[in-house]
């Protein structure tokens, strides 16, 4: 068995020790809004109080900049729960986060006509 503070509560035999929801005291929406592809990067600013090891986890892979998808996937945790652990840290002044960035319009007709043109010759 894991010890306390090695990373996510684990047991060889029965898994996670800690229902993915206890982590977030059973929020399941962040205060702000998050995309997978979202990133987020640590401020270097000092968090005040204690965090909870996920919540110092997320803070650790955010060194440098990441996917929100990324921190979840690391963490082993739902998505639903990752965005509430890192709303938390943008609240308290530790992490800052920026939404994607598409180098293309979504909506530019030549970039749909190709993906319609990609989806006929799969049929």
């Amino acid at each position: 068995m894991a010890a306390v503070g090695d990373g996510p509560w684990l047991d060889d035999a029965a898994g996670r020790l800690v229902r993915p929801f206890t982590v977030s005291n059973g929020r399941t929406r962040p205060t702000i809004a998050l995309d997978l592809i979202s990133q987020v990067r640590a401020t270097g600013v000092t968090p005040l109080g204690y965090l909870g090891p996920e919540h110092a986890q997320a803070l650790a892979l955010s060194r440098a900049p990441v996917s929100v998808a990324e921190v979840s996937a690391q963490l082993k945790l739902p998505a639903a729960v990752t965005k509430v652990l890192l709303s938390d840290l943008v609240d308290c002044g530790v992490l800052t986060t920026k939404p994607p960035e598409f180098h293309h319009n979504p909506t530019d007709r030549a970039l749909l006509e190709a993906v319609l043109d990609g989806l006929r010759r799969q049929l």
